[in-house]
């Protein structure tokens, strides 16, 4: 490739597939594909520009915020649960429901399929579990409050146990201060 191209062009690897630059080096260019940063050389003929962001004198080249991306990714995957691993329900609850019947015999009973419920509790465990580790690699936090701060998950985790009922597997179950697994 003989011209320069620009922050933010949008570039097809033929190993690394789509990806963006983020940042001009002398010889190559920092390249930020989905399973992370590459440094492409700028001669590489490996690449094809998708999409060339052109410059302008007028205009400030744009920046890439390591952090923004961070946010950026961790919020997809959070999203689109790529984070969440497939956890089975216990065959006697397949095609159940729950039933929650108030105590007033004029208000009507609500039921919710047991399979979304069990979702909803495996998408909160899973998301405690993202919590734990947010904490764990926090640069801010001392010691002492990630230690704190993970007692209370600990706590949430044994308040949890209760649903452990709807789980196949005992290793998928929450364990709580208390347990001894």
């Amino acid at each position: 490739m003989s011209e320069e191209l620009t922050i933010g062009t949008r570039i097809d690897h033929d190993k690394y597939g789509e990806g963006i630059i983020g940042k001009i080096n002398l010889i190559s260019y920092d390249v930020y594909f989905d399973t992370g940063k590459r440094e492409i050389l700028k001669t590489s003929d490996e690449f094809q520009v998708l999409i060339k962001v052109e410059s302008s004198e007028n205009e400030q080249a744009a920046s890439v915020d390591l952090d923004a991306i961070e946010k950026l990714i961790s919020y997809t995957l959070d999203k689109y649960a790529s984070l969440q691993e497939v956890v089975p329900l216990g065959e006697k609850w397949t095609g159940g429901k729950m039933i929650l019947q108030p105590s007033n015999p004029t208000l009507k009973s609500k039921e919710i399929p047991i399979e979304i419920f069990f979702h909803k509790i495996v998408m909160l465990r899973d998301r405690l579990r993202v919590l734990e580790q947010n904490i764990n690699s926090h640069q801010k936090l001392s010691d002492e409050e990630k230690v704190d701060l993970q007692q209370y998950i600990t706590r949430i985790y044994g308040s949890l146990t209760t649903f452990n009922i709807l789980f196949k597997e005992k290793d998928q179950y929450f364990v709580g201060a208390g347990s001894g697994n």
